[in-house]
């Protein structure tokens, strides 16, 4: 089997544009929000259901339909399998990735991770075309077994905010997580420095949500926040 799993819906149809061969799974989750701490599997799913339904009231019927079934294929993986991982660099889709590294650190998958063919390093896949997919599709890397063991424990720091660990992984040499510590000091930071640069936005008399979007995507581009997300920030500033 050859799974391919993409970072969200609006990547699925460039994808199917390339003719690469096998089998999709969608993330549809964005655990850079809410509350991800659980001690098992089934109370997570059940967390996050509730954080989503209430934040995002289009998730409420739809969390255990779409977001659950699409990440329980990287659980259950028949032998000689091989997954691809498309996830970008900033800190939205890292914690994603993350997570389904963690999922897989207990199975005996080939694992690929696939990046974004671009110079544009925070943009990712989203200004990409067919073509430009598939040649990020022939330039992925294989993860070891260290790789993926890096990645669960950067999910397991992550998920109980133990940014002193999150910090000395954040320094772990590999080629496979560019950019990995300026991305853990970006979600150390959250908490304040979003809010900060949203604030000096502001003060600079951009008031119109579409060019506060997209000054602070410029500025805040590590963190991957869509409108969702900045909007959120906004209501709570």
């Amino acid at each position: 089997m050859k799974l391919h799993v993409l970072p969200g819906d609006s990547l699925t149809d460039r994808f199917r544009e390339t003719g690469i061969d096998g089998e999709t799974a969608i993330c549809r989750e964005c655990l850079i929000e809410g509350d991800v701490k659980a001690d098992s599997l089934d109370v997570f799913w059940h967390l996050r259901a509730s954080f989503l339904s209430k934040t995002y009231p289009e998730f409420e019927q739809s969390y255990f339909d779409n977001v659950v079934p699409e990440l329980a294929k990287i659980q259950d993986l028949p032998a000689g399998s091989e997954v691809n991982l498309w996830f970008e660099h900033e800190l939205f889709c890292q914690v994603n990735l993350w997570f389904c590294l963690s999922l897989l650190a207990g199975t005996k998958a080939d694992v690929f991770r696939v990046e974004p063919c671009t110079t544009e390093i925070w943009k990712g896949f989203g200004n990409l075309v067919s073509e430009d997919l598939a040649a990020s599709f022939s330039a992925r890397r294989r993860l070891s077994p260290g790789d993926i063991e890096l990645g669960k424990h950067l999910w397991t720091a992550y998920q109980n905010a133990d940014y002193p660990e999150l910090s000395r992984l954040s320094k772990t040499a590999s080629d496979r997580f560019p950019h990995l510590e300026e991305v853990c000091l970006a979600e150390i930071e959250k908490a304040t420095r979003p809010l900060q640069i949203l604030d000096d936005i502001r003060r600079e008399g951009i008031s119109a949500f579409p060019d506060v979007f997209a000054e602070f995507s410029r500025r805040a581009g590590i963190y991957g926040y869509g409108d969702s997300q900045v909007k959120r920030l906004i209501q709570t500033s």
